[in-house]
């Protein structure tokens, strides 16, 4: 076993065998991302509060309310044998480094980090809307005309290229990584704390990009709950139907622990109040980690396409190319078959017309000729799994500029809003303004109750963020222009950049300084470096990595993320590739083993 890196720290690893690599992913991840993924299994574990405090108590309620670790250990025991076999060497590796690291932690860590990253806590959301405004009123907030999701990924002949969008964590969430043994042969990003390359990768002859399918997947059930003498009851459709309960001890940080009960339903966990949470794999036991060794050997879109038939949630759209220049465009996942009403609100779990069908909704495989662009939009690949997708906007000016020549990477920068434009922040100014005024607006002062949902889905369920997220539906809901309501000749701004800064979201107690970032961009553009109009115009989320994949020689590749390989701020490789992020610079894919620096194991 060997360990490589090149000039930015990013590791190389080789070893004689799928196994060996895998222990030596998990060794090195835990050395270059030590803190992070100790966080992340905590917070997999509902175990936040133990290192973090009282600070952590939300999160870990939630976490063991939804079952996340359970769930974890359910469907590992589940996998194939020769996953779970690859799964434990991973461990392995994490725990020679002094980790506490479980074979189902990898799981629990990409549940944790996905469990809120589909629609059941807007669905939280779309209730309180219909209870203060009216049914009506929901379709404001899912407008097309608002970008509510940023990814793009893109295919032309001899290249895979695209910009996944996230929260923008330090350190990040994908690890640059690359992983060789004589069965493959793979460059791409990982989720730290997760072996193999999920969502980003060049295996030599063929290459694959993702992008959210903006599927709705999971549900939410309105739950009437009773006691009696034999436990916790609820009712279903078939009526009183025993309920799993049994209560846990979440130990925080400077002594004490709070206890949390934990119900379960025929549909799902208790996740906040009466509300239970359905999702394909906590129905089924399975998450998807089947796909990844299949897909680290893919040689072919074929192969790709075989590998992700297995993949279960999150819900995602796949380009894949290869080097007979053939492209597939890919839907995976499973999408419960159910009423429509599940898509937008939550439903009352004793009422049969709500409940799952069996099996789930077929997905799609398309080949492609020319160029396919993917940009969570609505596309016949995707339409019938979902019913809040992001405008066209940023699909349609990919095209024209791949039509226009223009280089991939140029083609991540694209946007009217430059850092350095007044004309740029003028425009933001006024619509912060907008947004400020509208939340006073007679029409939505209903919607300015609380929703009394858990402080945990703020981020989903404050009106304001809503508002400011969706503005130009609000708009149109209302019947109003955003000149109507603010006359944008009486906002001045200086340049755009000034104010529209990288705002990190940290570790929990980091007290990491970043230099100061000024930052182009906006939702709608391809660059979608977004901030939330009327309520901050600092920017926590946009483009995670940004990966050109030359298809014709590996080496020609490219690749980036905002911040750089290591996780210890220490490391000269902590920032290093911020600059180049924050100007749409690239670093080179290094192919070439002799021009690597081999470092010792120890």
């Amino acid at each position: 076993m060997r360990v490589f890196r090149d000039g930015y720290g990013v590791p190389h690893l080789r070893a004689d065998t799928v196994d060996e690599l895998a222990f030596l992913q998990g060794r090195v991840t835990a050395r270059d991302r030590r803190e992070q993924i100790d966080v992340e299994r905590r917070r997999s574990e509902g175990l936040l509060s133990e290192l973090i405090g009282p600070d952590g108590l939300g999160w870990d309620r939630f976490a063991r309310r939804s079952r996340i670790d359970d769930t974890a250990r359910r469907c590992f025991a589940n996998l194939d044998p020769r996953t779970r076999q690859w799964l434990r060497a991973y461990a392995e590796g994490v725990r020679a480094e002094g980790l506490v690291w479980h074979p189902w932690s990898s799981l629990g860590v990409f549940l944790a980090r996905h469990i809120m990253f589909a629609s059941f806590p807007s669905k939280m959301w779309n209730s309180h809307v219909e209870r203060t405004l009216g049914p009506q009123a929901v379709a404001w907030f899912s407008a097309e005309a608002a970008a509510s999701s940023g990814s793009n990924a893109w295919a032309v002949p001899g290249i895979v290229a695209g910009d996944p969008h996230r929260l923008i964590e330090l350190p990040g969430v994908y690890q640059q990584i690359r992983l060789s043994c004589p069965e493959f042969d793979v460059a791409g990003l990982t989720f730290a704390g997760v072996p193999g390359v999920q969502h980003f990768g060049h295996a030599g002859g063929v290459a694959w990009a993702v992008t959210n399918a903006m599927a709705d997947y999971q549900d939410l059930f309105v739950e009437e709950l009773r006691r009696t003498v034999s436990g916790v009851e609820a009712r279903g459709p078939q009526g009183w139907e025993p309920a799993e309960a049994h209560t846990e001890t979440i130990p925080v940080r400077g002594g004490g622990s709070e206890l949390v009960e934990v119900v379960e339903t025929a549909r799902g966990p208790i996740v906040d109040g009466s509300l239970s949470l359905r999702t394909p794999t906590r129905a089924g036991f399975d998450l998807g980690f089947g796909a990844l060794l299949p897909l680290l050997h893919a040689s072919t879109v074929d192969d790709v396409a075989a590998a992700l038939e297995r993949w279960v949630e999150p819900v995602n759209s796949i380009l894949t190319a290869d080097t007979t220049g053939r492209v597939l465009q890919l839907t995976v996942g499973r999408v419960p078959v159910r009423d429509d009403r599940n898509g937008r609100v939550p439903v009352p779990a004793w009422d049969q017309t709500y409940a799952w069908q069996p099996g789930y909704v077929p997905m799609t495989r398309t080949e492609v000729t020319g160029i396919a662009v993917n940009a969570n939009d609505r596309r016949p690949d995707t339409e019938a799994y979902g019913n809040a997708f992001s405008s066209k906007a940023r699909a349609d000016r990919i095209r024209e500029l791949i039509d226009e020549g223009v280089p991939s990477q140029r083609i991540h920068m694209d946007t009217p809003m430059r850092a350095e434009s007044v004309e740029a922040g003028r425009r933001a100014a006024w619509r912060s303004a907008v947004a400020r005024r509208l939340y006073e607006h007679p029409a939505l002062k209903p919607l300015m109750e609380p929703p009394g949902f858990d402080p945990l889905f703020d981020s989903w369920t404050n009106p304001r963020v809503r508002i400011g997220s969706v503005l130009d539906g609000v708009l149109a809901g209302l019947g109003l222009t955003a000149a109507e309501v603010v006359d944008p000749a009486t906002v001045e701004s200086g340049p755009w950049g000034e104010r529209h800064l990288l705002d990190p979201v940290r570790l929990p107690g980091s007290r990491t300084v970043i230099p100061r970032t000024q930052l182009s961009g906006e939702r709608d553009s391809v660059l979608c470096l977004s901030s939330i109009p009327g309520v901050t115009d600092l920017c926590s989320r946009g483009p995670v990595a940004r990966y050109v994949w030359d298809l014709a020689d590996r080496q020609r590749s490219r690749w980036v993320v905002p911040f750089g390989a290591a996780g210890d701020p220490d490391s000269p490789h902590f920032l290093d590739q911020l600059p180049l992020w924050a100007v749409g610079e690239l670093i080179p894919l290094v192919t070439d083993w002799s021009a690597l620096i081999e470092e010792p194991l120890g």
